[in-house]
């Protein structure tokens, strides 16, 4: 039987080795689980990890999840997202970096109604980043807001790394979703400031549109476009949210009434189709059944990970740096900073709870604060290299001529950005307690 330490550093050395091979997370951390539950606790763990992982898939709360991402389908297939950046583009245009704000602009809305990167990813890379090249936007900065844009959608709620989070961490998910909303809104703010600020100075990295572009529509044309194209998604999100926050529905119940409406969104636009419905439940069902595979693989990790000591070895380690309270909680983003160079959102989570949590307990960090603060700085791990899925979306959907170094130095101002918010929440505790304290307690 392996000594705990001994298993610790050869579970971690495992993951990464396996994961630096190209396989799927989901079957890395299930074969390390099955390996090293024979080498280190023994076969009688394995009864164990049957429980929690029966535990895992009998949360209500994860039917949450595949609502939401059929709901993004939807959405996706409605064609409202193509036109609400045509929108913004005219209503910003005639500003500098106009179209950049107006990319964060679409971005919010889309994070707010879909949650899902993948989706908003690619839409601005179409849609966005030929007419910024058209209209000589500096690429590096097209790029940065695209990716970092794009990635909001897993912190401004509806959120499905929020479900998984509250799920895990025993938290209410409206309560999460409450406590998110602002520190997100707090990013598409600097994210807004930063590219507005630099386009004022240096005019040449976002050109505003030329009068005659202007001209070409009406104003009173241009509202009833943000009457018709904007209006909805936002009374959408004001569907699913409001219903949380008032108290009428759960997250899972509110994510059927969101699925509900953007059905009717499909409809009213013209765009449904039997096809169109058909392949929006296979890919809802597809991308649940990958994270719930993923939720399978780690919590058998992480049983194994408990039962043969590592916990205790790892929170001995870290607290035994001697580092205090905030000295400990820096330690635990910067893991979670470099976890992001190479693990997805949702491996981190699930391998770093069950460390973090009881740690975060023991020097008196309130729950949700820090939860939140977690997803904030997990925001960077989909731009920083070299495995940001935010850099290889935009990398597969970007035009000739833009390079992966363009994006790669585009993102570097938004990662700093992410990291300065982050402090911001840390010593001003409120944005992130303030609103579910108003509508919770």
């Amino acid at each position: 039987m392996l000594s705990p330490e001994v298993l610790a550093i050869s579970m971690f050395a495992g993951l990464l080795i396996g994961l630096f091979m190209g396989h799927p997370l989901a079957f890395v951390l299930g074969g390390l689980a099955v390996i090293f539950g024979f080498l280190g606790p023994g076969p009688q763990v394995f009864g164990t990890i049957i429980n929690r992982v029966y535990g895992a898939m009998d949360n209500y709360v994860l039917v949450a999840v595949p609502l939401f991402i059929f709901m993004a389908r939807l959405l996706s297939d409605s064609g409202v997202t193509d036109r609400m950046f045509e929108v913004l583009r005219q209503l910003l245009g005639p500003v500098r970096g106009g179209l950049t704000l107006a990319v964060i602009g679409v971005s919010v809305l889309l994070a707010a109604t879909t949650g899902i990167i993948g989706a908003s990813m690619t839409v601005m890379g179409l849609l966005a980043l030929p007419a910024m090249m058209q209209h000589n936007y500096q690429k590096e900065i097209s790029c940065g807001a695209i990716a970092a844009g794009g990635s909001l959608g897993i912190l401004i709620p509806p959120s499905i790394m929020l479900i998984i989070m509250g799920s895990y961490a025993s938290l209410s998910v409206g309560q999460l979703f409450a406590a998110a909303l602002i520190p997100g809104v707090v990013l598409a703010l600097l994210y807004g400031l930063y590219v507005g600020l630099r386009s004022f100075i240096q005019p040449q990295l976002g050109p505003p549109m030329t009068r005659e572009e202007r001209d070409a529509v009406s104003t009173r044309s241009l509202m009833g476009l943000v009457a018709r194209l904007v209006v909805p998604p936002l009374l959408l999100v004001l569907g699913v949210l409001g219903s949380i926050f008032a108290g009428i529905a759960t997250a899972t119940e509110a994510a059927s009434i969101g699925a509900f409406i953007a059905l009717l969104l499909v409809i009213a636009y013209g765009r449904f189709t039997w096809r169109g419905f058909h392949e929006s439940v296979v890919d809802a069902g597809k991308t649940t059944t990958m994270v719930l595979f993923v939720v399978v693989g780690a919590t058998a990790f992480t049983g194994v990970f408990i039962a043969g000591g590592g916990i205790d070895v790892a929170s001995e380690f870290v607290t035994g740096l001697g580092l205090g309270k905030w000295g400990t909680l820096v330690v635990m983003l910067l893991m979670v900073f470099v976890l992001g160079m190479f693990l997805d959102w949702l491996g981190i989570i699930l391998i770093c709870f069950p460390l973090f949590l009881p740690l975060a307990a023991e020097f008196g960090f309130d729950k949700l604060w820090f939860v939140v603060i977690i997803a904030l700085v997990l925001q960077t791990s989909f731009l920083t290299p070299p495995f940001g899925y935010a850099l290889f979306y935009l990398k597969g959907v970007a035009p000739p001529g833009v390079e992966t170094g363009h994006i790669y130095r585009g993102v570097m101002p938004f990662i700093g950005l992410i990291l300065f918010g982050t402090l911001l929440c840390i010593i001003y505790p409120q944005l992130i307690l303030w609103l579910p304290e108003l509508l919770f307690e």
